[in-house]
């Protein structure tokens, strides 16, 4: 599978991270030990001590500085080695990868390519716990499958009607009318109006009374984070605003709801997936984002099953081949830009 190197992956939640406790993940294979310091800067090393290529992950905290357990090596933030017990003399090739780390929107985010081409500018703009207009609840799966199959089914939302019939209920309109596609920096926009629908309540199910417009719109960006904002609108909305959608998501009249989602792939045939959800504080309460989250953990559930599946059948076969739709607009483009690796 082909995944963009020169991008930054999110790696864990920032809360997830504790001061003076290692943490080890994988990302495109690739084994890291992050931790973070007293002073609170978070470090991302190869998870390789360079003296016996032992975890570093199974190591000791001392400061802003990290011992390998095997046989003592200190490395300070830079992966470099600063002390080996019994000798004076440090080798120059004592050394341990370092990856470019931020923390932003929430999450902790690594960039895996060429370090000198690292870019903070290139981080999503995710919405983050950080932000107090939103009532956030968050989670994360681990998929055995490929990264690049969620990636696909976040970009087709026409299995809606189909995979979360018993979570979103989201009704026939997702899998017959097509949504607004187009190209952005780095990723595409897909966004729909749903005319003349019971639309979601604040707790993301579909809503009791009197039918409603129901606006959705999210960009899905390299290396597969995809952002959202929805929102239900007076009848008639649709036609009065059209593709370019409602100017200002305040007037909803409930339901304006974000979610941040990432999709990390781990290592060959694995995956991790974090989300967060939640309404604006003015459309809803704790009460409605844990309403959110548990219905957003039953979708995605859901999504696990099916993608898991999928990803089992193509293992078993010689030359896995799809037949695309016209629903597949969205992948087609934005797997081009992964191949073109922008």
């Amino acid at each position: 599978m082909q995944y963009v190197k020169n991008s930054w992956y999110v790696a864990s939640w920032s809360d997830d991270l504790v001061a003076g406790q290692p943490m080890a993940v994988q990302i495109l294979g690739e084994p890291i030990i992050l931790w973070r310091s007293p002073s609170n800067q978070v470090t991302a090393l190869i998870d390789r001590c360079p003296h016996r290529l032992a975890p570093l992950s199974l190591g000791r905290c001392e400061g802003d500085n990290l011992r390998c357990m095997y046989h003592g090596f200190l490395l300070n933030n830079e992966g470099r080695t600063v002390e080996i017990p019994g000798q004076e003399k440090i080798p120059p090739q004592a050394v341990a990868r370092k990856f470019p780390v931020i923390e932003r929107h929430s999450w902790i985010w690594v960039w895996m390519g060429d370090a000198d081409q690292a870019d903070s500018n290139l981080i999503p703009a995710a919405f983050g716990f950080d932000d107090d207009r939103w009532l956030l609840g968050r989670g994360a799966l681990d998929y055995e499958a490929e990264a690049n199959l969620i990636c696909d089914n976040l970009l087709d939302f026409s299995h809606l009607t189909y995979v979360h019939a018993n979570s979103f209920g989201s009704g026939e309109s997702f899998s017959i009318e097509q949504p607004n596609i187009r190209k952005i920096d780095r990723g595409v926009k897909i966004s729909r109006w749903v005319r003349n629908t019971a639309g979601p309540d604040s707790g993301g199910r579909s809503a009791p009374g009197s039918l409603i417009d129901y606006w959705q719109s999210y960009d899905f960006l390299i290396p597969g984070v995809l952002i959202m904002e929805s929102g239900s609108f007076p009848q008639g909305s649709a036609d009065r605003f059209g593709n370019d959608g409602p100017p200002d998501m305040s007037n909803a009249l409930r339901a304006w709801a974000v979610t941040s989602q990432a999709v990390t792939p781990v290592a060959p045939g694995k995956a991790r997936y974090f989300f967060s959800t939640g309404p604006h504080r003015d459309h809803g309460t704790e009460e409605d984002r844990d309403a959110m989250v548990a219905v957003a953990k039953m979708a995605f559930a859901e999504d696990k099953l099916m993608i898991e599946a999928q990803y089992r059948n193509m293992q078993a076969m010689a030359d896995p081949r799809f037949v695309p739709s016209a629903h597949d607009r969205a992948v087609t483009m934005f797997n081009g830009l992964i191949r073109q690796g922008t």
